[in-house]
């Protein structure tokens, strides 16, 4: 059996976003496809995804230094995002180069996230201005020209970091390593996959389920992480899931909107607050007036994400993901069966987790663990 391997279109920041995005953008993921089969390594998908992933940073780095186009930014953000996630995912099976190399990749994920998050603000106020009155937009002004001087303070930042000796090492880490610099060969994609995508639901079941109504926010980005992290894996296996990965990768994407949405809030909220309390701020009583007003629009869409949370969640444990997890078992007992004629993978630890449940709490038949990586 041979299947393309195909690289998602980036995701995009909302709906204007996806509308606006250049043909650019999706460019790099249109790269020539790689056939899979029973033999093909994990390691060997693993590095062809980060040289498409090398693609798309190429093409997004001059616009997000420009900083003319917040979506560049966006999706240079992106990049790295899935760049870390592949390092992670597939860190028994790439080069001790490249897993040393995620170190650096969450420093410049850090740069690009402060920039990145001063431009949805700019954008968020934008957006609510266009509800008010000219005077209450012209007591938005001084916050809107207080975001946006912080936002060039955070520009230049970001700028120095990618040009940053380290992040000019991590990117050559990235664009000279081969399948064949040390990475563990053996180990088979189509056995890899099913288990790290396992293993990557029952972190998410876990976080979910240690969620109350008064959680703090760590709890619930941690939740937002986790999801992140099961997408990721999931686009990365879907051209051998089938469409059971596109109708899980739908339900993902609905609960990591809210989760996002509510992120965004909580963000917009503490910054609000400190520039507030900020006696050397400046900002006049109209403008920290208005301010208050911002603060509870931003806690009611905190709250209508923590209401609706459970229901997003329901999407994604239901149908859809039982459908994917008798698909990973599938291919488990495919490429067990063709494995007497192929190099076995190493012997991993199995991971100590509890067992898959129904909707209804109830125990489903034990399937094997997930393998740590």
């Amino acid at each position: 059996m041979k299947l393309p391997v195909t690289v998602h279109a980036p995701e995009s920041a909302g709906a204007a976003s996806q509308a606006d995005a250049k043909p650019a953008a999706t460019a790099a993921f249109a790269a020539p496809q790689q056939a899979i089969d029973i033999s093909t390594t994990a390691s060997a998908v693993a590095i062809a995804e980060l040289r498409r992933l090398l693609a798309a940073w190429r093409i997004h780095e001059p616009g997000a230094r420009l900083g003319s186009d917040p979506e560049e930014l966006h999706q240079l953000r992106v990049t790295a995002r899935r760049i870390d996630a592949i390092l992670g995912l597939f860190k028994r099976q790439l080069p001790a180069s490249l897993v040393r190399a995620r170190k650096a990749t969450k420093t410049v994920l850090r740069h690009l996230g402060g920039t990145r998050d001063l431009d949805v603000q700019l954008a968020e106020l934008a957006d609510y201005c266009t509800r008010l009155s000219e005077e209450e937009r012209a007591a938005a002004e001084p916050l809107r020209a207080h975001l946006e001087s912080e936002r060039i303070r955070a520009r230049t930042r970001m700028i120095r970091a990618l040009d940053s000796e380290p992040t000019r090492r991590w990117l050559q880490t990235l664009e000279t390593v081969g399948a064949d610099d040390g990475a563990d060969g053996s180990d088979r994609v189509m056995l890899v996959m099913p288990q790290r995508v396992r293993r990557r639901f029952r972190k998410l079941r876990k976080s979910v389920s240690k969620l109350r109504e008064r959680s703090p926010m760590e709890d619930y980005h941690l939740v937002r992480r986790r999801a992140k992290q099961l997408r990721y894996a999931t686009e990365c296996g879907a051209v051998i899931f089938g469409r059971p990965a596109d109708d899980l990768l739908k339900a993902l994407r609905r609960l990591q909107d809210g989760l996002g949405a509510h992120q965004d809030a909580y963000m917009a909220q503490k910054r609000l607050a400190a520039l507030a309390a900020d006696p050397a701020s400046g900002l006049p009583p109209a403008t920290l007036f208005l301010m208050g007003r911002l603060a509870e629009h931003h806690a009611r869409t905190t709250a209508q994400t923590r209401r609706t949370l459970q229901r997003s969640w329901r999407r994604v444990r239901g149908k859809r993901w039982k459908a994917l997890r008798a698909r990973l078992a599938e291919l488990r007992d495919r490429a067990d069966a063709a494995g007497a004629d192929l190099p076995a993978p190493d012997a991993v630890p199995a991971e100590s987790s509890p067992p898959d449940v129904t909707s209804s709490g109830h125990p489903v038949a034990s399937e094997p663990r997930p393998l740590r990586h």
